[in-house]
């Protein structure tokens, strides 16, 4: 039916969404923690091949809901290129509620607020957007090329556009030496954007480290269990939001976790905190069971 261009990645929300790769791979390919694209070379997809597979699903499957734009940078392509694909996605599913993509902070501050809103406008409802770290130390050492300023504002005007932001944050990248400061930092930089979504996941490489250790330095030193379950209890008690869904219930977290804050601020923070201290407890994520 489609023929995909593996590796293929999506959010875990989009478990149940027709998946179509608009580009493939990522622009920026630099993040060193992430080898989802790294076999890949940056490509837009031509339209003629995408409007094919739009067409092919559509007659089989007519009654889609949700459609995710892969791979990890479809919203590089500019709107004359992305307002067609999309037009003819809603022409063709008629009970259509959503579409999503992965977004990065270049690709929403590049964009006039006016082609965000146009996105909008066709049919994109939510981003999925890697802060990873507000710190700006860590976001030198993965090579995000973006800045704290510029990730927060990224949020902010996706936001303005009417476009929900879902973020994902990283507990653990920042070592033993820098937790302290990248979860208070994230904190602030998520509380100043307020966005709807904010998911957790805890570091991992199933490649290996080696790419992330050489960008990093030698003063990268891995946090056990005890350390990151500790930097997300400090990350959510720096952490003020209005009406924002909290998760860190990813495979790779350690004690899975789902609040809406600030209602459920002290709830969680409490939770996490007796955890902590009963480090047996059968409520933490066994190694077996934990990945991404």
């Amino acid at each position: 039916m489609i023929c995909y261009d593996e590796p293929l990645f999506r959010p875990p929300s989009e478990a149940y969404s027709l998946i179509l790769q608009i580009t493939l791979g990522c622009s920026w390919n630099k993040c060193t923690f992430c080898d989802m694209y790294t076999t890949k070379k940056f490509r837009p997809r031509p339209f003629k091949d995408i409007e094919r597979e739009i067409n092919h699903v559509a007659d089989s499957y007519p009654g889609i809901e949700k459609i995710f734009l892969a791979d990890g940078d479809a919203l590089v392509l500019s709107n004359s290129r992305l307002i067609p694909i999309l037009n003819r996605i809603n022409e063709k599913f008629k009970g259509l509620k959503q579409i999503t993509s992965y977004a990065t902070p270049q690709n929403i501050l590049n964009k006039p607020l006016s082609d965000l809103k146009e996105l909008k406008s066709a049919g994109l409802k939510m981003i999925y957007y890697g802060v990873e770290s507000g710190d700006p130390v860590i976001l030198k050492k993965i090579q995000k090329g973006a800045t704290h300023d510029e990730i927060k504002q990224g949020i902010i005007k996706a936001r303005e556009a009417g476009i929900k932001v879902s973020t994902t944050n990283l507990l653990g990248i920042a070592g033993l030496k820098y937790s302290n400061e990248h979860a208070i930092n994230t904190a602030k930089l998520l509380s100043d954007a307020n966005p709807e979504y904010i998911s957790y996941l805890m570091v991992m490489f199933p490649l290996g480290d080696g790419r992330f250790i050489s960008a990093f330095g030698d003063d990268y030193a891995p946090i056990d269990q005890r350390g990151l379950l500790c930097e997300l209890k400090t990350t959510l008690e720096h952490l003020e939001v209005k009406n924002s869904i909290i998760r860190a219930n990813h495979a790779s977290n350690y004690l899975p976790i789902k609040a809406v804050f600030p209602q459920d601020k002290y709830k969680t923070i409490n939770f996490i905190t007796e955890v902590i201290n009963a480090p047996t407890s059968p409520l933490i994520r066994p190694e077996y069971l934990r990945g991404l």
